[in-house]
């Protein structure tokens, strides 16, 4: 197996292209042991793509079915087995499967049912296709419509009520897809729903004339979002809103110059189910001022030293956390006698984890209230 330990030296640095001419065989084996790093056995599975060894499929089907394997695992054997729906499907649809608590796998398993044809998945799928959560969503749509090529929607819509907003957007995916306008589900009372539909719009000219008898401000709003999205046109956005009477989300408390900041920095990234008026209100107002960032980092900088510290050059705040992508900087400070901690990886369920970011003694920056150095003055006070 060392060929394979070659190949895939560690977690995410896998050679796809030496795994994917190597022999199957041996990759089902080292697949099907749980002995091995599970990111290892993840890779062998994704390369056994469309060449299962007949004579390894029962121990891999046994490792999806072992509750205490690795949900990854786990997870891409069920991609990978997708012709074996007569063995799988009956332990699938077990009720033993509402007690799985691995990440991700009640999803995969939901999802599995449906590419196997299960239509009484067809409600929870429904709910899958509904999340906030982009992977849950598409997990849940693909299994829709696997379950729709197989069977046909009218065979899929004739167990589906329109109890559920999930099921009134599964009801509005079909209809567009058959060829029909769904500019009526705008008025829909949840939305995620009217998301959907105006998600799906493409005439600009019938969104124009469904604005002047819009039954509902939200259905005028989500059409005025969706002829936006469609044309570009602020002015007529703009034009749209002022005719509705500005709607907006009331907040007690938030004056204006905040709420600018938080509708033009999150509102374009809301999520489906937010209120339009949050959405049609970002496209409509004027940009705050940006702040000047550098010069604030300058003054900070400057404060910290003649408060006697010696300041590192800042970095931006998703550099430091190792993830994000945000505008904010920290600064580390070093004490005169502080002990640093060197980074060093960290091994955990058989795979490498990113090393920790050096710790300078005892904090000198205190990220509860944002108070520095000798005598904790607020960090503001300073930058004024």
């Amino acid at each position: 197996m060392r060929d394979i330990e070659r190949l895939v030296p560690s977690a995410g640095q896998a050679d796809t292209v030496g795994l994917g001419e190597f022999d199957a065989g041996q990759l089902a084996r080292y697949a099907a042991d749980p002995a091995h790093p599970w990111w290892r056995r993840r890779a062998c599975v994704l390369a056994l793509a469309g060449r299962v060894p007949e004579r390894y499929a029962a121990a891999l089907i046994d490792r999806v079915r072992d509750p205490d394997d690795v949900a990854e695992v786990r997870i891409a054997l069920l991609g990978l087995l997708a012709d074996r729906g007569a063995e799988l499907l009956p332990w699938l649809r077990h009720e033993d499967r509402g007690q799985e608590r691995s990440y991700a796998m009640p999803e995969a398993i939901l999802k599995a049912r449906g590419m196997f044809g299960d239509r009484s998945a067809a409600p929870g799928l429904m709910t899958l296709a509904a999340s906030p959560w982009p992977h849950r969503r598409a997990a849940g749509e693909a299994a829709l419509d696997a379950l729709v090529t197989r069977y046909g929607a009218e065979e899929i819509l004739a167990g589906i009520g329109v109890a559920r907003p999930e099921d009134r957007a599964f009801h509005v995916r079909m209809r567009h897809r058959a060829g029909a306008d769904v500019t009526d589900a705008l008025a829909d009372s949840d939305h995620g729903v009217a998301y959907l539909a105006q998600s799906l719009l493409s005439d600009p000219v019938r969104l124009r004339g469904y604005l002047g008898g819009a039954p509902t401000t939200d259905a005028a709003l989500w059409a005025a979002y969706a002829l936006h999205r469609l044309t570009g046109d602020v002015g007529e956005t703009r034009a749209v809103y002022e005719a509705l009477g500005r709607p907006w989300v009331e907040v007690d408390g938030l004056d204006e110059e905040l709420r600018a900041a938080i509708v033009h920095e999150y509102a374009n990234r809301c999520e489906r189910r937010s209120d339009p008026r949050w959405r049609v209100e970002a496209l409509c107002a004027e940009p705050p001022v940006r702040p000047d960032q550098d010069g604030q980092l300058r003054r900070a900088t400057a404060a910290l030293t003649a408060a006697g510290m010696a300041p590192e050059p800042p970095v931006p705040c998703g550099e430091h956390n190792h993830q994000g992508g945000w505008d904010l900087s920290r600064d580390r400070v070093r004490r005169e006698r502080a002990v640093g901690q060197h980074p060093r990886a960290v091994r955990h369920g058989g795979g490498p984890r990113r090393p920790r970011r050096p710790r300078i003694g005892r904090p000198p920056l205190d990220r509860r209230d944002h108070r520095c150095g000798p005598g904790h003055r607020p960090l503001r006070l300073l930058l004024r």
